[in-house]
């Protein structure tokens, strides 16, 4: 079957291990779709830029310090750490930031390959700091300060962007010492639909950012992620990935978008 639609789907805090974080997420929206088999699926992987120093201090500080809440204190580690480490300090390729980004590059290229080299249309599912990285990418590309240039085609270059979906986004803790918050530009007809969980401590609404976000993302979409065990407080940033309120209405996005 032809593939016809491009999917990337990005990770972001969190001690995600391997490619296979989003599987259990392709796998339930191509369960849904009603054509199912149509849609080209890239996973972008970056926790290894990071994972195995944070891994190699807590593992050392464990051992001296004895420290308490061990599993939260991973997460924190892992969540502050990659937020803190991820930012734009020089124009190297070899600092995380462009290490980060040449990942995408790399994956988005492979996506076109994969759908044959054509400017197919392209959808970007972002959980977490994910949102806050592409956001940083597309806007490096538009704004032609790229420190990693993508290939010379639409579909490299996000004109061929259909549709952007953050889940658990943290954008706006990233903008408070902007005077003027401005998202990127969306190609005409593209959505930007943004899911959160009002328990989740690490997820918020997009459009109070400022009038420019009111107007670019098309909706902020709380939802009410897992059940009783963890729906009330802040692990349900890690649980998105299966709900029914997050994969059924994304689910119905792509199979409006598909040819």
């Amino acid at each position: 079957m032809t593939k016809t639609l491009g999917v990337a789907v990005i990770h972001g805090m969190g001690s995600q291990r391997s490619k296979a974080f989003a599987d259990p997420l392709i796998e339930e929206l191509e369960s849904r779709l009603e054509q199912p088999g149509k849609v080209a699926w890239r996973r972008i992987f970056w926790a290894d830029v990071l994972s195995a120093r944070q891994n190699r201090y807590l593992k050392t500080a464990n051992r001296n310090n004895q420290l308490d809440f061990f599993t939260l204190r991973r997460f924190v580690i892992s969540a502050l750490g990659d937020a803190s480490a991820y930012r734009r300090v020089d124009d190297d390729t070899k600092s995380t930031y462009g290490r980060i980004h040449t990942i995408i590059r790399d994956e988005v290229a492979a996506l076109r390959q994969e759908l044959g080299g054509d400017e197919a249309p392209l959808v970007i599912l972002a959980h977490s700091l994910g949102g806050h990285v592409m956001s940083n990418y597309i806007w490096d590309i538009q704004k032609r300060n790229a420190i990693v240039e993508p290939g010379d085609n639409d579909f490299e270059r996000m004109r061929t962007l259909v549709g952007l979906v953050t889940f658990g986004c943290n954008i706006p803790l990233f903008t408070f010492a902007l005077d003027r918050i401005v998202p990127i530009s969306l190609p005409q007809g593209a959505k930007w639909l943004n899911f959160f969980d009002p328990d989740d401590v690490l997820g918020y609404p997009l459009k109070p950012l400022s009038p420019e976000y009111r107007r670019t993302v098309n909706r902020d979409i709380a939802i009410n992620v897992e059940g009783i065990a963890s729906n009330w407080n802040p692990l349900s940033h890690s649980k998105y990935w299966t709900d029914n309120d997050f994969t059924k209405p994304v689910a119905r996005l792509l199979d409006r978008l598909i040819e």
